[in-house]
C-alpha cells in the first residue's frame, strides 16, 4: 500500500478480505476469507508502518475479524449502503 494521508476505508464500508493471524498464533488459528462491515481502522499499535495497518470488520454473525488494510477490498462504500437501505 502506498502512503496516503487518509485510510482507504471508512467505518460502515462493506469489505472483503482474509483475516490476519499473528505468526505466534498460526499453529492454532488459520487465516480465513470474510466479508463484513468496517467497525475500526488503524494499526492497533503505536509506530506500526502503513503496510501493517489493520482494519476490523463485523461479520453477519456478529463476530469480528481483523485484516491488513492492503489485503482488503472495498465492496460497498458506507454512504452507498445507507442510500440502498
Amino acid at each position: 500500500m502506498s502512503w496516503q494521508e487518509t485510510a482507504p476505508f471508512r467505518v460502515g464500508d462493506r469489505v472483503r478480505g482474509t483475516s490476519y493471524v499473528p505468526p505466534e498464533r498460526r499453529d492454532k488459528e488459520k487465516p480465513e476469507e470474510f466479508e463484513g462491515i468496517v467497525v475500526q481502522l488503524g494499526s492497533g499499535y503505536a509506530g506500526v508502518d502503513a503496510d501493517r495497518a489493520l482494519v476490523w470488520a463485523r461479520l453477519a454473525d456478529g463476530t469480528e475479524r481483523q485484516a491488513l488494510i492492503h489485503e482488503t477490498e472495498l465492496l460497498t462504500p458506507a454512504d452507498t449502503a445507507e442510500a440502498d437501505g
